[in-house]
């Protein structure tokens, strides 16, 4: 990467910027060329849970039947509501599993005030409440459906996570720079941010039928498992027609149109808060998408004294 990344992102409190988020961005035109680059989009990096629909794709090339909900749940960092976590359990039993085949680790609902829910009721970290729960109980369905070994079903040389990388390097185009492992223990593969750019553009153009296809159908009339209901993933896919998008932990996103244009990008210091304004900017400005959805996300508020006193806003 350059030494010195743009700025993407700037923090300001009362009138005054504190602070500047830097990153990478990268826009694709409906037949695949670039219209936008902003830092070093052609470094690798692990695109965290934004290569969620790509394991799910891989789950179907297994043979796993899945569709639906539990294809959308699949390719979900959910954000432990009821729901979400009843069909992870419905997907564990109906595959003869339990939540003790889990092996991401316990943890508390990604959404702060179902964790408090969560807390208040009584109960204490677990695998199931864990964002990649449903990606697990899928990896784990395929496992059984293969006759796979279940106990490994994590470790890069297993059958099911070769098919990951796989699907992965079919979409983006990209060789698997580097293999590490995600906070729920999966195996991370590393892209560039233009190659997950046109792996998303390859999941929004896919035929119906293929895996990407099915993958990115669920994703699409069932936004709601593949975030939650506070959650930005699943407000655009369901005010945006054809639309799908995904993003990962340090401040990663996916993102394509049904006519094939797409973007990605990556906030190099993890900072979450200032994804939505960032990827707000890029759709109105490079990708041409004008909707009241964007004004949700647009900025992102910053507190004092527990009332708003400024906010986190894109600054390219």
């Amino acid at each position: 990467m350059p030494e010195i990344l743009p700025v993407l992102a700037e923090v300001v409190r009362s009138g005054f910027t504190e602070g500047q988020h830097r990153g990478s961005l990268v826009v694709l035109a409906a037949d695949g060329s670039v219209t936008c680059a902003l830092g070093d989009p052609e470094a690798p990096v692990f695109p965290r849970s934004a290569n969620k629909p790509f394991q799910a794709s891989a789950v179907l090339r297994s043979g796993l039947e899945l569709s639906g909900e539990r294809l959308a749940l699949a390719a979900a960092s959910h954000s432990g509501e009821g729901f979400q976590l009843d069909l992870v359990r419905t997907m564990l039993a109906e595959h003869g599993l339990t939540e003790s085949h889990l092996r991401c680790p316990a943890s508390l609902p990604l959404d702060e005030k179902e964790a408090e829910a969560f807390l208040a009721a009584g109960s204490t970290r677990t695998p199931l409440a864990m964002d990649c729960s449903g990606k697990h109980a899928a990896m784990l369905a395929a496992c059984q459906a293969n006759g796979w070994p279940v106990d490994s079903y994590l470790d890069p040389d297993h059958p099911l996570q070769k098919l990951v990388r796989e699907a992965l390097e079919e979409a983006t185009g990209d060789p698997v720079a580097h293999i590490g492992v995600d906070g729920c223990g999966a195996p991370l593969m590393a892209v560039s941010l233009t190659g997950l750019a046109r792996g998303f553009r390859a999941l929004a153009l896919a035929s119906a039928g293929t895996p990407e296809g099915r993958v990115a159908e669920a994703m699409r009339a069932h936004p709601e498992y593949v975030g939650g209901t506070r959650r930005h993933d699943t407000w655009l896919m369901r005010e945006l027609p054809g639309a799908v998008s995904k993003m990962g932990a340090e401040a990663v996103q996916g993102f394509a149109l049904p006519d094939g244009s797409a973007l990605a990008l990556k906030v190099e210091d993890g900072a979450t808060r200032a994804l939505g304004p960032v990827l707000a900017r890029a759709l109105s400005r490079h990708m041409g998408v004008s909707s009241p959805v964007l004004q949700r996300i647009a900025t992102a508020p910053i507190l004092g004294g527990g009332v708003q006193v400024g906010e986190v806003r894109a600054a390219f």
